[in-house]
């Protein structure tokens, strides 16, 4: 009688790395690049982040507290600098221009762009692709050029408005010496440049909706503007908050359009007709270099405007849209 003995197999040897690291440090390696390679990866972004965006913000806090004199004495005076703008009448001045021109700007901005980009959207329109991007032109034309083109509009002599406002019996405006002409032509000017960009956002959200939604309520026997108001808006809520975000901090923001509406004139017209929060911000802590704390101030006073705002609409168009 035969006995069978079995061997159990032999473990094959593991080969040595190529670049002869120990095998025993490799799974170390590997958790350590798995761990901390994502965050090599991001780092740029926030360096970069905190040289030029987190450094000058801390930098503006911390002078807006005192009496900042960019080629003299720095005294530490508190938040002085903030109880003045409560009866500073060219800060309050500033803020109602800004306000003003955002309100004629951004509302109509967007309704047409979401007008724009409801139409782009639809199947049975032709040649789609040059309309897109015939509507992008504006945003990539020079804002100088716009500025330049838009104040010839806008003389008062020969300027082509004034003059097609003729034939209707309409006397001669002075566009850049009133308060409600000069926010028109403003407005105008950001509404002709900036409508196109949103309309593409806008409709990029659109396209992420399913067709299907489209084609079962037309089955049901809904219109255009039933399906519109049903399955569009309401789907296209996060991405209609994200452009009304960007369109109230870039209309918060006006500076290089009233600028060149001004011919360089940083007060805004002769009676600080025109003059924005970002041009008075540049007037007090660049042009005075003596006030550069105040205008840290007015800097700072702007960016929680900014702040307050943006939410406010976020609440708005989030309670509008359910």
């Amino acid at each position: 009688m035969s006995h069978s003995t079995t061997t159990a197999p032999a473990t094959p040897a593991v080969p040595p790395p190529p670049d002869g690291t120990p095998t025993r440090r490799r799974p170390f390696l590997s958790r350590l690049d798995i761990t901390y390679s994502p965050y090599l990866y991001i780092a740029p972004f926030f360096l970069i982040f905190g040289i030029f965006g987190l450094y000058p913000m801390l930098r503006t806090a911390w002078m807006s507290l005192h009496d900042w004199d960019m080629i003299g004495d720095r005294t530490f005076i508190g938040l002085d600098n903030y109880t003045r703008l409560l009866t500073d009448e060219y800060f309050w001045n500033a803020l109602v221009n800004t306000f003003g021109i955002f309100a004629l700007s951004t509302i109509p901005q967007l309704l047409l762009a979401l007008f724009l980009a409801n139409l782009l959207n639809r199947t049975l329109l032709r040649a789609k692709t040059f309309f897109r991007m015939a509507i992008f032109i504006p945003n990539v034309v020079s804002v100088a050029a716009v500025a330049i083109v838009f104040g010839m509009l806008y003389q008062r002599e020969y300027g082509l408005v004034n003059w097609l406002l003729g034939f209707v019996g309409i006397d001669q405006i002075d566009w850049d010496g009133q308060t409600w002409s000069s926010w028109t032509a403003i407005a105008s000017m950001v509404n002709w440049r900036w409508t196109g960009y949103n309309t593409l956002i806008l409709l990029a959200g659109m396209q992420a909706i399913p067709r299907d939604l489209y084609e079962a309520a037309e089955i049901d026997g809904a219109g255009q503007w039933r399906q519109f108001w049903r399955i569009t808006l309401p789907l296209l809520r996060p991405t209609f908050i994200f452009v009304v975000i960007l369109s109230t901090i870039g209309g918060m923001q006006l500076f290089t359009e009233p600028l060149l509406f001004a011919n360089g004139n940083i007060i805004g017209g002769t009676q600080r007709e025109f003059q924005t929060l970002a041009m008075y911000m540049y007037e007090m802590g660049i042009t005075n270099l003596n006030s550069a704390g105040y205008g840290a101030a007015v800097a700072w006073a702007l960016f929680m405007i900014i702040g307050l705002m943006s939410l406010l609409n976020f609440v708005l168009v989030r309670r509008a849209a359910k």
